[in-house]
C-alpha cells in the first residue's frame, strides 16, 4: 500500500494560486449593456445562483445589467421563507432573494414574466421580491431583442 508522506492540509492553506490573473480586467465602455436570462428552477442546481453572481459582477464592471426571470426562473424572484416570509429555514435558503436584492440595490434591473408567474406557478405580483418588475409575456422576446440591437452581452441560463 502506498504511503502518504505529505502533511495534512491546514485551515487557511491554499489549494491553487488565487493571485495570478491571466486576462485583463475588462470594464464596460460607456453605454454597454448586459442581460442575463434565467429559465431555471430554484434549488435544483447552482447555475441560477452562479449567474446571479455573474450579473452582479457585470453590474460592478460598469455594464447596465438586467436580469430576466421567465418560465421556472420566475421562482427565483418570489418571496420565500419559513415559518414566515423572509425567515431562513436553513442556511442558504434566502440565497436567491439576498443576491437579487443586492443586485437591485447596486442598480441592476430584474424583470419577471407575468405568464409564468400566474399561469405556470400560481403566483401573483405581490409574491415578487420588492423591486422585481413584472412584464407581459410578449415583452420577454422584445427585452432580448432590444439587448441584441444594442450589441449587449447576453448570457442565457437554462436548465431542464
Amino acid at each position: 500500500m502506498p504511503k502518504v508522506t505529505l502533511p495534512a492540509h491546514a485551515t487557511g492553506d491554499f489549494f491553487v494560486d488565487y493571485e495570478e490573473k491571466v486576462f485583463e480586467d475588462v470594464k464596460a465602455e460607456p453605454g454597454q449593456k448586459a442581460l442575463v436570462t434565467f429559465h431555471t428552477v430554484a434549488f435544483e442546481g447552482s447555475i441560477g445562483f452562479v449567474n446571479m453572481l455573474q450579473a452582479t459582477r457585470l453590474q460592478r464592471k460598469g455594464f447596465e445589467t438586467s436580469i430576466l426571470l421567465y418560465g421556472p426562473g420566475v421562482l427565483l424572484g418570489v418571496q420565500r421563507g419559513y415559518p414566515t416570509i423572509g425567515a431562513e429555514a436553513f442556511p442558504g435558503h434566502q440565497n436567491y432573494a439576498n443576491q437579487l436584492n443586492k443586485f437591485m440595490a447596486e442598480g441592476g434591473k430584474v424583470y419577471a414574466c407575468r405568464f409564468a408567474l400566474q399561469a405556470l406557478y400560481g403566483h401573483g405580483e405581490p409574491s415578487l421580491l420588492e423591486g422585481v418588475r413584472p412584464i407581459n409575456p410578449l415583452d420577454v422576446l422584445d427585452l432580448k431583442l432590444l439587448h441584441v440591437r444594442d450589441n449587449a452581452l447576453v448570457i442565457d441560463t437554462w436548465t431542464m
